[in-house]
This record gives structure tokens, sequence and C-alpha cells, in this order.
């Protein structure tokens, strides 16, 4: 549509004011009436995208054409305009001459903004937020870049693209559960981040949030992690706003922090109360004393933050796990001034200016995915910063335009989100794709350059091309290494993901050295206790189990369990990671008891923190119910896997891979319990359902059609179980080869069954060339080996 540069024969296209993932944003000239409007797209999506994320997109943009289309308020933002040309949906709107909140924050030298404008920005905002929540609108995305103040003092609200009809819930569920990030974390209310009940209260809340930010040039859970932030917006009562800059009057201290009371009710009724008290205030009385605690005296210093004591039955739903902090508006743009004129949109959607990079590192349950059970990789859906300066050119090359470097992080970004969702081949060509035209525009060796560059080596990870991912990896960490030094957090990353990639080629012993080294580094650099040090600790631990080194996997373990319980909580996801690799390890030493305790611990941490549902509760509770058949507790096995099933089943449906492994544990503990006909049906219906799932030669397949032979074995029924027992023999050497310890496994099932059978010389021969192979070195395979049959 740029192309053309006019829109429906009217609209013409000037100026590419923003660009973010999903689309653009134009100054253009409405032709019929002669005036600048902004012009927002929805950029095409291919063929080649998912259809359903496509439908997805193109719902909430029209929710947001209808939505704004609809409110007629000074404090809005006006929607002229909306509609479809060649495919493409488009936004017009009044083009604005301001700055948002964020920006204004960032242009103020001394951050938090003058007490008048606070006060000011607060009586017109609630004033719209009145007006819009009578309309049965809530806007569930409040915060500081969705905030404008323009040149002549108005303050408008922007951006209703995740606003809800109160009528409508049944709409916006079906949003929010297409993975598309509801509201930002810093902003966001305790209800909405539990997943409960959202109406205009939770404006409210968010409101208190940027107010708080703007009075005090910082929001009340000033934290990079975001589990803590989340924690913090549901457990932490915020500290007085007063303590942080006395000069605020105490009527709009007190008020904040009634928006930000916990609970719903205990919030001002709705927003015209909010302004009622305001006007008030502004009249004189700010000097009227308010409840006790709200207004600390000027001359006590800022008390220490509390720490996040858990309310019992509030958990963080399993959709926080992938979230990442987001930009707050302090500090989340740079200080180089944009152009004056802006539309009006979300951080998303504004032109930066600056150079920004991905850090290359995120916490466990801050945004990674972690990518092998235990194991912590570098996520590329870290928080991201301002890169620092990179060093001078080896050869003169032209600046590239802010707006050039300002696309290439749209499109960095829009791979990001590709990564996030599943599509990592097409996150593959977009990052392919920004590397090329960053590598032009600022060199090989540029920061941002490597960023793209480590991103394509994470996605070739994610498709299994791991000696690819490897090279890629590689390159990267020499050219960091070269630019930014040895121990520079981003080199340090790169050399990290070579380890892990390393060990999932079954090269343990070089994934080893390498973790050692970079532990190394990450000590001298940023000290023993540094979360990234103990990343690496708890990366080190988890390969040296690999290693069959399981005395020393469980030690160091343990030691990364304390020191993380130390500096971010018992219960922080990252410290129960490797409280679970704990329990692993005390498994393969056979003490199973113990190793039971500590599962259990997990899992009351886990569903305390990060809900009931989460995918990592529900892992802890199966490898609960594996250590109850450990210890022959199999009848409370069977009823703890019941559970699971159908905890798995409403989380992720019937035919999921851990659903189906969840009622593989519960078909074991049939067998152990002599149940066997029970047994052998539930084995089939795995076995058939993951056949068709994952495939006839997945590792998971073939432990299911074991274990319907294992059935059909003890049912005496020696000649079915032969044919099933050879199938797995055939099919493990082909993937894995012959000297491979699986395929071994399966060779001594098959050799037991021919005995059985009565045909006793095949079975020894059997016997005689399985032990010749286990004196052999087996050959590694090409990739990571399936999991242990015990654990699937």
């Amino acid at each position: 549509m740029a192309d053309t540069r006019l829109v429906q024969s009217r609209y013409r296209l000037l100026d590419l004011i923003g660009r973010g993932g999903m689309g653009e944003v134009w100054r253009a000239r409405d032709e019929s009436l002669g005036r600048q409007v902004a012009v927002k797209c929805l950029k095409p999506v291919g063929p080649q995208h998912d259809q359903s994320f496509t439908r997805v997109l193109r719902e909430r943009f029209r929710r947001e054409a209808h939505v704004a289309a609809s409110l007629q308020h000074r404090g809005v933002t006006v929607v002229h305009d909306f509609g479809e040309d060649d495919g493409v949906l488009f936004l017009v709107m009044e083009l604005l001459d301001g700055r948002n909140l964020g920006q204004l924050l960032e242009d103020n030298e001394q951050r938090p903004l003058p007490v008048p404008d606070v006060v000011d920005i607060a009586e017109q905002v609630a004033d719209a937020l009145g007006y819009t929540h009578r309309q049965g609108i809530v806007h569930r995305d409040l915060k500081p870049a969705n905030i404008m103040r323009l040149a002549d003092g108005t303050v408008k609200i922007c951006d209703f693209g995740i606003a809800r009809l109160g009528r409508d819930i049944g709409f916006t569920s079906r949003l929010t559960g297409t993975g598309i990030a509801m509201g930002t974390p810093h902003y966001m209310s305790p209800e909405q981040i539990g997943g409960g009940q959202v109406d205009h209260r939770s404006d409210l809340y968010s409101l208190g949030c940027v107010l708080y930010e703007i009075a005090t040039g910082a929001p009340p859970f000033d934290l990079d992690d975001t589990w803590a932030v989340l924690v913090g917006h549901r457990d932490t009562e915020p500290e007085p706003l007063r303590a942080r800059r006395a000069e605020l009057p105490g009527f709009f201290d007190r008020a904040v922090l009634d928006l930000l009371a916990k609970e719903p009710e205990e919030r001002p009724a709705d927003a015209g109360d909010l302004r009622r008290r305001i006007a008030v205030g502004r009249t004189g009385e700010q000097h009227r004393p308010g409840p006790t605690g709200h207004v600390p005296p000027a001359s006590l210093a800022p008390p220490p933050p509390p720490a996040p004591a858990t309310r019992p039955g509030r958990e963080l739903p399993a959709w926080t796990r992938g979230m990442t902090t987001g930009p707050k508006a302090v500090g989340g743009l740079p200080r180089t001034a944009p152009p004056r004129r802006c539309a009006g949109l979300t951080a998303e959607w504004t032109t930066a200016t600056g150079r920004w990079h991905h850090s290359g590192e995120a916490a466990m349950g801050t945004g990674a995915v972690p990518r092998h059970p235990g194991i912590e990789g570098i996520s590329g859906t870290g928080p991201w910063h301002l890169a620092a300066q990179p060093s001078p050119a080896r050869t003169e090359r032209p600046a590239p335009s802010p707006e050039l470097l300002s696309v290439l992080a749209g499109r960095h970004g829009a791979g990001l989100n590709l990564g996030r969702l599943g599509h990592w081949e097409e996150a593959e060509e977009v990052h392919r794709a920004v590397a090329a035209e960053r590598e032009r525009a600022l060199g090989p060796d540029h920061p941002d350059t490597l960023s793209s560059r480590y991103e394509i080596g994470f996605t070739l990870a994610r498709t299994g091309r791991s000696e690819d991912a490897l090279r890629e990896f590689g390159r990267v960490a020499g050219s960091r290494e070269r630019v930014l030094g040895p121990d520079h957090p981003d080199t340090l990353a790169a050399r990290q993901e070579m380890a892990y990639v390393l060990g999932g080629l079954g090269r343990h012993a070089e994934a080893h050295q390498l973790y050692v080294t970079v532990l190394a580094s990450r000590e001298r650099s940023m000290g023993p206790d540094h979360p990234d040090t103990l990343r690496c600790r708890h990366n080190l631990a988890f390969n040296l189990g690999r290693l069959g080194r399981p005395e020393d996997s469980c030690r160091m373990a343990r030691e990364v369990a304390a020191a993380r319980a130390r500096v971010l909580g018992a219960e922080h996801p990252d410290t129960l990671a490797t409280l679970y690799e704990v329990a692993y390890a005390l498994g393969r030493l056979g003490r199973w008891t113990e190793a039971l305790r500590t599962y259990q611990d997990v899992v009351r941490g886990r569903t305390r923190s990060l809900g009931p549902d989460h995918p990592d509760t529900l892992a802890a509770r199966y490898e609960t119910g594996i250590a109850l058949g450990r210890l022959g507790r199999s009848a409370q096995a069977l009823e703890l896997y019941r559970a699971l099933v159908g905890d798995r089943i409403r989380a992720s449906g019937p035919s999921h891979p851990e659903t189906l492994r969840a009622r593989h544990g519960l078909g074991v503990n049939l067998g152990r319990l002599a149940r066997w006909e029970e047994a052998l049906a539930e084995a089939r219906e795995v076995c058939a359902i993951r056949e068709r799932v994952l495939g006839p030669d997945h590792p998971d397949t073939l432990v299911s059609r074991r274990e319907v032979a294992v059935g059909l074995g003890w049912l005496g029924r020696w000649t079915d179980a032969l044919t099933l027992y050879h199938q797995v023999a055939e099919t493990r050497e082909r993937v894995l080869g012959a000297g491979h310890p699986d395929t071994l496994a399966a060779r001594n099932d098959e050799a037991h069954c021919l005995e059985q059978t009565g045909r006793g010389t095949e079975a020894v021969e059997l016997y005689r060339r399985v032990a010749a192979l286990r004196h052999r070195p087996a050959t590694p395979p090409d990739g990571p080996g399936p999991a242990a049959s015990g654990r699937v």
C-alpha cells in the first residue's frame, strides 16, 4: 500500500511516523478535506503465516477501529475513518502535535514532571476515563506511552487496540488466548495479572501506576524481573509517593494510593469520583490530614520495600510465564527526541531513534522458554536495553538514518514475536533479512548486526539444525569477543548458547569445558551471586548429570538453589527450577525418598508462585508420580496421574505430548498394581495417539509401543509381544544406531521374549550380540537421544 502512496483514493501517505512488528503509521493528507491526518495500517500478512493468528490480528484491528470511532471526547484521540484497501486494514486518526508521558519524562532532566503538571494530567485523564467507562469501554492497557499531552496542554488517551466493551467478554477471551500480550506488566492490575474479572476499576489501578511514575520518576514496582513485578502488584503495598517526593500534596498521595488498592472494591468507585477528589484538592483541601500511614512526614527516610508475602489462593496464571517486563517510561526511550508530531500510539508503534539491541539473557520465569528439561538456555524473548556505543568502525561508512534503524528494530521485534508464537522458520527468514540490512548499514561487527545473527542461531537450534546453530553462535561469539571483549555479557551469552547446543548434540564433555570457561568469566566480571552467573552454574550442574556424574550434579545444584533462594527468594521460578534439578539428581542416585520430598517442595512452591496449571507445576507433579512409583507407592502414583491427566487435558488438550506422558505414567502404575487389562488398553490408546501426533518413529511412540508389549507379555500373549519388541528394536537401531543404549535395551527385551516363546537358541545368540555391542563405544547420534524410558 505504501507504494501507491494513496489509500482508498483519498489519503496520500507522506512520512512514516512509526513502525511496529505488525504495522505502520504514516503522516498523511486527506485529499478530500485538505487536512493532515495519521493513517495506521495493519501490515499485509502472507499466506505462509498462521491463518488463525492473522485472523486475530485483523479482528483486533477492526475492534480498535469500532471502539475508537465510537468515542467523542476532547480527552480521547479522534478516529476519522477506517476500512480496507487492497487487503490492508487502515485506521485514520487525528494527527497529534505533542508528546506521550513517557517521552515527557525523558525530556525532563529531573525525571518526575512538575507537580502542577502531574495534577493537571491526573484530572484530565480521570475526566476522559470517566467518559469512556460510561460508554461501557475498558481500555486495559493504560501506560505512559498511551497518554499524550499536546502542545496546548490538552491530554488525550490513545490506542484502544485492546479495549473491551463491557458487554462483550467472550470476544476478548478469544483474543487473549492467542498469545498476544494484553497489558504491560509495570501497569497491570492484580486482577488482570490473576486472570480474574476485569472492569473499569482495572483502568483506575493502571492510572494509579502511571500517576505514581510521572510524580516520582519510577513506577510503584520498579523492578527488571517480570515475576517480581507481577508479584509486587499482587502482594506488596506500594511505598507512599511523598516518601519519594516530599513536595507532592497530601491529597494526591492519598488518591494515588487508593487507586493502587489490591482489591477493586477498595479503589475509588469510578473515574468521576477520582476527578472530584482532585478538583477538591486543587482548591485547598490538600492540607486536610488523610488516613494514618498514607502521608508520612517528609523528613522520614523511605522505608525499605517489604518482601512480597504470598496471599493464599492467589497464583500467577500460566500465561505470565511468557511475559517480559516491557519498557518502563523512565529509561524506556532514547534520549534523542523524536519528531514533535506523533500519532498517539503505544511504545510498540512509536519511532525510536536510538540503537536498540537484545540483551540475550532472560531469567526463568521472565520470558525464557526452557529448551531442554532442567537446562536454562539463553532465550530470544528477554528484556531490551539501549546498546552501548559501538567501537569506531574500521572504515568510514555513511551514518544510517534514524528511520532505517527504527524500521530494522521493528522488524527485529517482529521476528522475536514470530518465535514466541512458534513460527521458527518465518522468524529465521525475518532475522536473516534484518541481519543482511544491518550489516550493510552498520557493518558486520556492529552489536545490532550481531544481535540479529544471534537470533538466527537461536532459530536454527529450535528447528533442529544444531550443527548450523553451533557455527552461527561461534561466529557471533568470536565477533563479540573482538568488539565487546571476552567478559562482555553478550559475548558470554553467545558462548553459553554454544555450550547448550553442544549438550543437545550429545557432546557433553565439550559443553562442560565451555560452561566452565563461561562460568569463570561470569564470576570474574559479575560476581558469584549474579543471576547470570547462577544460571550458568545451573546449566553446568545439569550437564554434569549428563556426563554420568550425578553426585557432582546434585552437589552443585544444591549450592545454586541455596544461592538463588538467598538472592531471588525461595519461591522464585529460577530457584525452583534448580531445586527441581536437585530432585532429579537425587533420583539418579537412587535416593528416592529425598527426591520425592524435594519434588513435593517444588510442586508447592510453583503452585503458589506460578499457579496450579502452569506447565512447570504440572511437570513437577509428573516427576512426583515417578518418585512415588519408584518407592513402591503405586496406588498413590495412580491417583496422582489420574488427576494430572485431567489437568493436562484442561490446560493443553487430549493430544498434547504432555497429556500423553501423564497417561503413560497412569498406565505404567496400573501395571504395577497388576491391573494388566486396563494397563494394556491405556498403553494402546496412548500409542495410537502418539503415532498419529508425533510419528511412528518418535521416541515417545516407541516407549508406548514397548509398554503395549509389556502388557501383552504379562497377559501371556508372548507371540504378539515379540512382534512389538522386534519393531521397537529395529526402529531404534535404524534411528539411533546398533550400539545405542536404548537399542541394546530393546534387543534385550526381544531376547527375553524369544526365551518365553521357547526359542532359546535365538535368544542366546541375541544376548551374545548385545553383550558384544555393550563393550564397544557407542556412536553418538546426530541429535539428542530420547529421554530415558522411565521419564517419558
